[in-house]
């Protein structure tokens, strides 16, 4: 079965994008929320790769 990266609408805060990014690799999404706040305070590209993310993946189906 093939995977695919989705935003997920359940348990978004913005657009899912974090939630459907734990949910692909099988870790909480706090983890994953942690990440991309440090990518964004530390290296400035977590803001772009979190907006870019929302135009890039599908809204999973209900």
């Amino acid at each position: 079965m093939e995977r695919e990266l989705y935003r997920i609408k359940e348990g978004r805060w913005i657009a899912g994008v974090c939630t459907g990014m734990a949910e692909y690799m099988n870790l909480s999404v706090t983890v994953v929320r942690c990440i991309m706040v440090a990518m964004a305070l530390f290296f400035g590209g977590g803001i772009l790769v979190y907006i870019a993310s929302i135009f890039m993946f599908k809204v999973k189906p209900e």
